[in-house]
């Protein structure tokens, strides 16, 4: 009778939703099983070989022990409640998702009987919520998909009264809600939402296929289907559309897809072969600076952690180096570092076949990646805590999660980032006040936002005015030579009808400084050019063409050449609006300067870092090789 109801269900919504009405499955074979319990990406065949590797070594004990200490900790706290903040219960849905995974690992680990009942605890209190909030459905993607790993992985042990329970809830609160035209616009998108609801909705399908074994199938078949959508944003060299952050976000939630369907149908229908995915997991180590913060432009906090989703990657393509900088915290973080990590419990599935004391670093000290949105690292080390390390950001600001931030770098130096990104504003503090944040238009409340446009971040202003948010930038050329490891990037549809040229390189130049040239060439008219660079550090004033930044017992030399005469400036990095948040201990540095009508220039800025010599005589971009 469910399953009637269902298909009934499914039918209906079909007519209305846009999804195909006749439910023909496009992947899997309509007799397809989907097996006995657990069938959600961890097997009882799996589970000695990861016992085997706690045992023999220590890396993989200190994993196990911080699951388990964390799942411990979880018997002396009062069951999750559903508190909204906002628009959204996703920070709920996230922590349920830590202490399910963390709780049911440690019960199949173990066979203690506590954790299996603190997560079905857990589980009966989700249960009994009002819904999910499939209003922001990120948050029924993250229930939806915890639930589903605690009802799989205990289903042989649950009183039959909770399974009930449990079942209904990711049934009618979970699955049952991506149906409705309401809450399902992931379907077709191509970010990280699609990525994270297709998952969550997946693993709930897969977790009660008994029950609704029909809409299971068109649940995992229409994931198999639309996932592929954000897939194709990382063509074609892995560059993540929407940064650092949502590569970690969107990437583990389409790898914990990936893995599930592959271990239950021994194939993931190609899905992992598509162009640029797989790359990505370079992508994402190049984008870790040697003082273990990221390149964080758009969106992203410059935080970075303990990622298990690089051991899937890696393990994948029998290529460790991706695992450099995950060593790196394995070995040097304290264990406390990786408790809020809600899917850390796959990094003891994922990793099982890598040999953790055989990790090299990455052989190319010079990455760059086309697409959607183009980016560019250089360093001057891997192992060199004290290496030189810049980024640069082109793409469009009306990206998803973009900022106007193109033609944007960071710079780092004797383990001091120079050149910083301020990262994002909390959404909700914009949200509750009716800010259009997520209006990507020309002229939307999002670029009013201090932090999102482009007088704030390392980059070009011509006459006070706002980059193109369509104008689509990418890195041109670029060459590792070891004594000129450079970027170039044409900017000018960055700045459409502001300037007639605009071309910004970047270069280390002998391993020892960096140098940033901007080759502009005016309209007929005069143009004002603002340049700007955010610092933390201490500012000096030198002369009229060099700037003392100092941090700590660090120094660095800013310093601008050019025939034209300029302005330096040192200004707080604080903004008019009430609403936009305090950057406290941070200055745009700088210059401005008024470049006749038609005319070309050139202005090249050092940035020497302290004893370093700086001998570069300014040549032109087109001759850079």
């Amino acid at each position: 009778m469910r399953t009637i109801k269902f298909l009934l269900l499914y039918i209906l919504l079909s007519l209305v939703g846009g999804i195909e009405a006749n439910a023909q499955l496009k992947h899997l074979d309509k007799t397809a099983n989907f097996g006995e319990h657990p069938r959600l990406l961890l097997f009882d065949s799996d589970i000695q070989q990861i016992k085997s590797n706690i045992e023999k070594n220590e890396l993989w004990r200190k994993i196990d022990d911080v699951i388990q200490s964390e799942a411990r900790k979880l018997f002396e706290v009062d069951a999750l409640k559903r508190v909204q903040k906002g628009r959204r219960i996703l920070e709920v849905s996230r922590e349920a998702l830590r202490r399910i995974f963390y709780l049911s690992y440690s019960y199949r680990m173990t066979s203690d009987e506590r954790f299996k009942a603190r997560a079905e605890k857990e589980m009966l209190a989700i249960a009994g919520f009002e819904d999910w909030n499939p209003s922001h459905f990120l948050d029924v993607a993250e229930m939806t998909l915890a639930m589903a790993i605690g009802y799989d992985w205990l289903y042989r042990d649950l009183p039959e009264s909770s399974k009930s329970e449990i079942k209904e809830a990711i049934i009618k609160k979970g699955i049952d809600t991506s149906f409705s035209t309401d809450n399902n616009s992931w379907l077709s998108s191509g970010h990280n939402w699609n990525q994270v609801c297709n998952t969550g909705m997946a693993y709930g399908a897969i977790a009660v296929y008994e029950d609704i074994p029909e809409i299971a199938k068109v649940v995992v078949d229409r994931a198999i289907s639309s996932i592929a959508l954000p897939m194709k944003g990382y063509a074609p060299d892995g560059a993540y559309p929407e940064g650092f952050t949502y590569w970690s976000y969107g990437t583990s939630f389409n790898v914990l897809f990936l893995s599930a369907i592959e271990k239950l149908f021994h194939t993931d229908f190609g899905l992992s072969s598509m162009e640029g995915f797989l790359p990505s997991a370079y992508f994402i180590e190049n984008m870790i600076t040697p003082s273990k913060e990221s390149f964080n432009y758009g969106d992203s906090g410059d935080a970075t952690s303990l990622n298990p989703t690089l051991f899937w990657f890696a393990d994948k393509m029998h290529d460790s180096t991706v695992l450099w900088s995950q060593y790196y915290y394995l070995t040097k973080k304290k264990s406390s570092s990786f408790t809020k990590n809600r899917i850390l419990p796959a990094l003891m599935i994922w990793g099982k076949n890598i040999d953790l004391d055989r990790i090299l670093p990455p052989s190319r000290n010079l990455w760059v990646g086309q697409g959607v949105t183009p980016v560019g690292s250089m360093r001057t080390s891997w192992t060199d805590s004290n290496a030189i390390f810049v980024g640069l950001k082109t793409g469009r600001a009306g990206a998803n999660h973009s900022h106007m931030d193109i033609g944007s770098f960071i710079m780092e130096a004797d383990g001091v980032r120079w050149a910083i990104d301020l990262g994002p504003q909390d959404y909700t503090s914009l949200e509750t006040i009716g800010i259009d944040l997520w209006n990507r238009k020309q002229n939307s409340q999002r670029w009013d936002v201090y932090r999102y446009n482009n007088f704030s971040h390392n980059t070009l202003a011509f006459d006070k005015k706002k980059q193109d948010v369509g104008g689509y930038t990418r890195i041109n050329s670029y060459g590792d030579s070891p004594g000129f490891m450079h970027l170039i990037s044409d900017l000018t549809n960055a700045y459409k009808g502001q300037v007639k040229s605009c071309w910004r390189g970047i270069a280390i130049v002998d391993n020892r400084f960096v140098v940033v040239q901007d080759e502009i060439e005016s309209l007929d008219k005069a143009t004002e050019l603002t340049w700007s660079m955010v610092t933390k550090a201490t500012v000096r004033k030198l002369d009229d063409y060099s700037l003392e930044l100092t941090e700590g017992m660090k120094k660095m030399i800013f310093r601008v050449e050019t025939n034209q005469k300029i302005k330096l400036k040192t200004a707080p990095a604080k903004s008019s609006n009430s609403y936009d948040a305090p950057n406290g201990g941070v200055t745009i540095i700088g210059f401005e300067t008024l470049i006749p009508a038609s005319t070309q220039v050139n202005y090249c800025v050092k940035l020497i870092p302290q004893k370093a010599k700086a001998k570069y005589k300014t040549t032109p971009l087109k001759e850079w090789k």
